[in-house]
């Protein structure tokens, strides 16, 4: 685990918001998040559909640090999803805008995003935590158009991008892998 920051960390929960479910509390990483993140970068489980290998503890760090830098750059981004009922850490899910070389361009539509470990699949969480950041983000989007990217044999999460309305917009490649651009507007959802 990295050392303690020199700075106090409260900077971090004024700008993230935090959002409660029924069974899930939205918020900020905190740096004990970072072992159960690698855990489940470790497991096949969980990136067979994200990119198909797993990532180093350095690679989860630096993914956690840009899903945080990213309310400070953009005043949006990714929540680490903690289970209510056991206080764990159980993955993540917000909004995103890397910037991403894809035709059709997602560039400017705030890109929503979730991956939670497998031991929780199935029990409606991604639905949870997606309904409420489409809550946050009806409420704070000037722009209405969201987008989303997911690998074309990920059924599970093109069921739950449905849910909400995500229609295929594109069919393409990002980094050699097939991915599907699903598109939906705020105000429909």
């Amino acid at each position: 685990m990295p050392t303690s920051p020199l700075v106090s960390a409260p900077a971090l929960s004024q700008v993230i918001p935090v959002l409660e479910t029924a069974r899930l509390v939205l918020r900020g990483h905190q740096l004990t998040d970072l072992e159960e993140y690698t855990a489940m970068w470790n497991e096949p489980g969980f990136y067979q559909f994200l990119g198909g290998k797993p990532l180093s503890e350095e690679d989860v760090w630096r993914k956690m640090l840009a899903q945080q830098g990213h309310w400070l750059m953009m005043g949006y981004g990714f929540w680490a999803v903690e289970e209510k009922s056991t206080g764990r850490f159980i993955g993540c899910v917000g909004f995103s805008d890397y910037n991403r070389a894809l035709e059709p361009s997602i560039k400017g539509f705030p890109e929503i995003g979730w991956v939670l470990t497998p031991r929780v699949h199935g029990l409606g969480y991604a639905t949870e935590a997606i309904k409420a950041a489409l809550t946050w983000g009806r409420a704070h989007f000037q722009q209405r158009q969201t987008a989303c990217i997911i690998d074309p044999d990920n059924e599970a999460s093109l069921r739950v991008a449905r849910k909400f309305g995500y229609q295929e917009w594109a069919r393409t490649q990002y980094r050699e892998q097939p991915i599907v651009v699903l598109r939906a507007n705020l105000d429909e959802q």
